[in-house]
C-alpha cells in the first residue's frame, strides 16, 4: 500500500495540482475520493485533516498536509532524487529559487484568481446547471489578458516562467490551462506566440496527461 494518501477530488485543480508532481515524480499514491457534491470536504473525517473544508489534504507517512502549493513544494524537496527535477537546475542558488518563489506567488495571487473563475463560469456552471455570466467572462478575461502580457514578455527571455527549466512555477499553472483550452478564453493563450508555446510545452508533458485520464 502506497504510503502517500491525497484526499481530494480528480476534478479539482487544486488536487490536480499536487497528482501532477506525483507523476512528475514517478510516485505511488492513494487518491481518496473526497466527494465534494455531498459537503465531505466539510465534514469530519476531512475537516480534521484540513481545519479550512478545502481539498486536497495528503499524508506522506505520520506526515500531514493541506495547501496544494505546500504539498508540492514538499513533493519537490523530499523525493528531489526521483523522476524530474521541478526546482532549478541549481536550487541552492538562492536568487534562483527566488526567481522560482516569485512566479508561485504570480500564479497563486495574479494568474490563478481570474483563471479560476472562468473555469467556473464558462465548464464547472454547466454541471450544477447553472448560467454562464457572460459580464463575469468578460471582467476576468480582462484581468488574465494583462497577466497574460507579462508572461509574453517573460516568455521571449526564458523557455520557462522561472528559467530555461521546467519548475513548480509551470507545473502549478497546468490544471486550470487544461480546463479553458477547452473553452473560448483559449484565444487568450493562443494569440500570443510565446505563451502558445508555453502552453503546449507543458500540457503535452505525460504528467499533464496522465490528470486527464
Amino acid at each position: 500500500m502506497a504510503s502517500i494518501k491525497i484526499f481530494g477530488h480528480a476534478t479539482t485543480t487544486s488536487t490536480r495540482r499536487v497528482l501532477l508532481a506525483l507523476h512528475e515524480k514517478n510516485l505511488d499514491y492513494e487518491l481518496v475520493n473526497v466527494e465534494l457534491k455531498d459537503g465531505e470536504h466539510k465534514k469530519e473525517p476531512f475537516l480534521s485533516r484540513n481545519p479550512f473544508g478545502q481539498v486536497p489534504a495528503f499524508e506522506d507517512g505520520d506526515l500531514k498536509l493541506f495547501e496544494s502549493r505546500a504539498i508540492t513544494q514538499y513533493i519537490a524537496h523530499r523525493y528531489g532524487d526521483q523522476g524530474n527535477n521541478l526546482l532549478p537546475a541549481d536550487s541552492k542558488n538562492i536568487s534562483h529559487y527566488a526567481i522560482m518563489s516569485i512566479g508561485m506567488e504570480v500564479e497563486a495571487h495574479q494568474f490563478d484568481p481570474a483563471a479560476s473563475k472562468l473555469a467556473w463560469e464558462q465548464l464547472f456552471k454547466h454541471i450544477y446547471g447553472l448560467t454562464t455570466d457572460q459580464a463575469v467572462v468578460a471582467e476576468e478575461e480582462a484581468k488574465l489578458a494583462k497577466v497574460l502580457d507579462v508572461y509574453e514578455a517573460r516568455l521571449k527571455e526564458f523557455k520557462y516562467l522561472a528559467g530555461e527549466t521546467f519548475t513548480l512555477t509551470d507545473l502549478h499553472h497546468i490544471p486550470v490551462i487544461q480546463y479553458l483550452l477547452g473553452t473560448p478564453t483559449k484565444k487568450l493563450f493562443t494569440e500570443r506566440p510565446r505563451v502558445n508555446e508555453w502552453v503546449a510545452e507543458i500540457t503535452k508533458r505525460p504528467a499533464s496527461q496522465k490528470i486527464l485520464q
